[in-house]
């Protein structure tokens, strides 16, 4: 072995991708009881492509045989957290050698960090080396969640022959693969403010101490748990930090390390600057068998299910065509595998969420590693959690070949602001109706509340998930559309899309959109959300600036999700143009945005008549006589329970 280059004392830092929360005592499926004792070896250093080190820790299964498949996981978070190490125990616990690696440039990795740079060609050289180890029978998988899961996709792209299985978790790296130009903490345009910020500051730093090349791996191995490169950085006021500008001066500000956000959020999403970055791409091809999980509340759920059919559509044999398959949660991020007899998920009850999560990946790793012919891959190609119907559901593709797509368009007398407006949502077209009017001003933005969140600060200043609307839609800046009291039920499973018709008084400005359950007391909960940028509604490749009072067609995409609104309940959709801290302000200037400290306010209109008839484009499943028999039959225990 190489000797290893790069020493530190291993303490767990919080890094923002991987927060999840702690079990709960009643989980019905835990993580496996151990069939192995384990041991480590610590500060392997393996050597890629460019002469760069990898350090990496690998653990053993006591008593196994003498060649085993290996399970890779690579992180920017420092291998010796506390779920990376518990996620390494748990394979070698079951027989697997466990390879866990820092990134490039991250603690005791040599190299530069830079996002996602190289994280391909990283990975793809590790497995091999892995793969050429005597106590390897060749047979490399991998696994991991959020950035661990992005670094699977991306290496995916490599096809590299020692990979047979992979389970990537909430973790898309789609870039400019669905024409979409989702790259990290992009959407719409827009940039996740909050949880890009947080984790650029806390897990994005470029600076790193490490010991002199060339430091014998014996001195390594007694002094490196002395020291500690990671950053220590200080307690921040995240809440008050949101509000700076101009934007690209944040992380100055905030006493930041060297990272990547001034680039990130200076460059045009088609900006060259992007293609140093191993995001997807068109042209990228795949041929490894996947298991994708993620979860409703996730920030790439709709990315998650992008992957699981480019990795078929995109497949260079049957092998990775027919070997796709993917497990939809209700949670949020990383937090599939903690739901409860009871998942709250904000403050949403969604039912018994439960799935044996980690004895689905024990057999799949079983199956594509040890040659067990457990069945595994005779599981449903899609598993989703239908909410409001409470339960799981097989599937076979995505979006569902039953889909009716449907139109709810929006109508009002010109006074849909507030809840307490008039704007209702009908499947009728509308004829000729008033526009509604309302003022975004940047000084005072429609606050998050809950949604599909993730790695916001430590302190939990807006917690992911379903939250009461009802409160923040008092605002007059919020236009407000209800369907009547459902009659029947009606399931929305699918990708989400608002199709507005809408003018400003401002160069550009941003739309948001929110599709809401309301319950029959009332209760509005968040289901999706999504923005667009008004300077991007032809596409990324060019800007388009909005003249005052003329008429402009934009598309707000609401991701996906999977939903039942239940008899007595509303169908709502609000819309505005902030949801801040998710979304940086837009100053409505015409600018770059990102530089600049002085906004203005914007008079923004929302059209609906039978010439600009804006709706929101909903992915309704029919109801069978068999799922209708059934979600009656769940209601009437339900109510048996209450009573």
């Amino acid at each position: 072995m190489r000797n290893a280059l790069i020493f530190l004392c291993f303490v767990v830092t919080v890094g923002f991708g991987q927060d999840q929360p702690q079990p709960s005592a009643n989980i019905r499926y835990p993580r496996p009881q151990p069939k192995y004792k384990v041991s480590i070896e610590r500060r392997v250093m393996i050597p890629v492509r460019d002469g760069v080190n990898l350090s990496t820790d690998l653990y053993f299964p006591e008593g196994a045989a003498k060649k085993l498949p290996v399970i890779l996981i690579r992180t920017p978070y420092n291998k010796r957290r506390a779920n990376q190490v518990a996620d390494a125990e748990m394979w070698a616990g079951q027989g697997y050698i466990v390879a866990v690696q820092d990134t490039r440039g991250k603690f005791e990795s040599e190299g530069l960090h830079s996002l996602t740079a190289r994280d391909a060609e990283d990975g793809s050289d590790t497995a091999t080396w892995l793969a050429t180890q005597p106590w390897s029978t060749g047979k490399i998988g991998t696994f991991g969640c959020s950035y661990l899961g992005e670094v699977q996709v991306i290496l995916a792209t490599q096809r590299n022959p020692s990979i047979k299985a992979m389970i990537p978790q909430a973790g898309p790296a789609i870039g400019s693969a669905d024409g979409r130009y989702r790259y990290m903490e992009v959407e719409g345009g827009a940039y996740e403010l909050a949880g890009g910020f947080g984790w650029f500051r806390e897990d994005d730093s470029k600076l790193y101490f490490r010991a002199p090349p060339g430091t014998p791996r014996d001195e390594l191995l007694e002094y490196g748990d002395l020291f500690n490169p990671g950053p220590n950085l200080p307690d921040i006021d995240y809440a008050a930090i949101w509000w700076t500008l101009p934007l690209v001066d944040m992380m100055k500000k905030a006493h930041g390390p060297p990272t990547e956000w001034e680039g990130v959020v200076s460059h045009d999403l088609t900006d060259n600057w992007w293609e140093q970055f191993e995001y997807l791409k068109p042209s990228d091809r795949f041929n490894v068998p996947a298991l994708h999980i993620d979860s409703w509340y996730d920030y790439g759920v709709n990315g998650v299910l992008f992957d699981f059919n480019q990795f078929r559509v995109k497949a260079e044999s049957d092998l990775g065509r027919s070997n796709q398959f993917a497990i939809i949660s209700p949670s949020t991020h990383c937090a599939s595998e903690h739901a409860t007899e009871h998942t709250t998920v904000g403050t949403r009850d969604v039912g018994d969420a439960q799935l044996d999560f980690y004895g689905i990946y024990a057999k799949w790793f079983d199956y594509w590693l040890k040659d067990i012919d457990n069945g595994v891959t005779k599981m449903p190609k899609l598993q989703i959690y239908v909410m409001g119907r409470n339960r799981w559901r097989a599937e076979n593709e995505w979006p569902l070949a039953r889909t009716v797509f449907t139109k709810y368009y929006l109508h009002s007398h010109g006074r849909a602001n507030s809840r307490q407006g008039d704007g209702a949502l009908t499947t009728t077209s509308p004829t000729d109706e008033t526009p509604d009017r309302f003022t975004y001003d940047p000084a005072t933005p429609v606050p998050t509340v809950g949604g599909p969140l993730c790695c916001w600060d430590k302190k939990g200043n807006s917690p992911a998930g379903a939250f009461d609307q009802s409160e923040v839609e008092m605002r007059n800046d919020i236009l407000v559309y209800t369907t009547p009291a459902l009659i029947q039920g009606v399931e929305v499973t699918g990708p989400l899309e608002a199709v507005l018709y809408i003018s400003s008084s401002a160069h550009d400005t941003d739309f948001t959109a929110k599709l809401v359950d309301v319950y029959p007391d009332g209760t509005a909960y968040n289901v999706q959300e999504g923005i667009m940028r008004a300077r991007y509604r032809d596409g990324y490749y060019k800007k388009v600036w909005i003249n005052s009072n003329e008429v402009y067609k934009i598309t707000v995409d609401l991701n996906a999700t999977s939903n039942y609104f239940g008899p007595g309940h509303h169908i709502r959709l609000e819309l505005s143009s902030s949801n801040f801290p998710r979304f940086d302000r837009n100053l409505n200037t015409g600018g770059n945005n990102y530089d600049e400290t002085k906004w203005v306010i914007a008079e923004n209109s929302v059209l609906h008549s039978s010439k600009y008839p804006s709706h929101i484009l909903l992915p309704v499943i029919p109801e069978t006589e068999k799922t209708s028999a059934t979600a009656e039959r769940g209601e009437l225990n339900r109510r048996i329970r209450a009573e």
